[in-house]
């Protein structure tokens, strides 16, 4: 088995991790995930989102941040056959951990009805899915891809 190495996420890794959501089913790439706003994302949450690669290149990604009560997952991506191999499950207690040291211990993820892996994934490890909460989202953009 080869070694998986794990590390914080950089905008170095961004063209990297862009592709890998393109070609992943159920993943939407929006003008929100652009290197400008990911750079954003870092600045305001250093040191919660991580990459994992296996011989050099990356092969999982998530995204992590907060706001200071609850913590939020974006974009658990683990390349089609790299999986099974406890990546995503790494990713995420690295996730899980870093926002326990800064004292928040509930998070969250969204996740899309009609992502069948995700939402097969998030309930086999433990996540609750919530049927009581609506999500309203408004946009100020005229893209309707913001």
């Amino acid at each position: 088995m080869q070694e998986i190495e794990y590390r914080e996420m950089s905008l170095n890794d961004y063209d990297e991790v862009i592709e890998l959501m393109k070609i992943t089913p159920g993943v939407t790439v929006r003008e929100a995930d652009s290197r400008d706003a990911t750079k954003r994302y870092f600045e305001r949450n250093p040191g919660l989102s991580f990459v994992a690669k296996v011989n050099e290149e990356i092969v999982g990604c998530v995204m992590c941040g907060h706001d200071g009560r609850r913590g939020y997952l974006q974009h658990l991506i683990v390349k089609a056959e790299e999986r099974r191999k406890g990546i995503g499950n790494g990713l995420v207690s690295r996730c899980l951990d870093a926002l326990q040291s800064l004292g928040i211990y509930k998070t969250h993820i969204h996740v899309l009805e009609s992502n069948d892996l995700a939402n097969d994934y998030w309930p086999s490890n433990g996540w609750e899915r919530r049927n009581e909460i609506y999500i309203y989202s408004y946009n100020r953009s005229e893209n309707a891809n913001a």
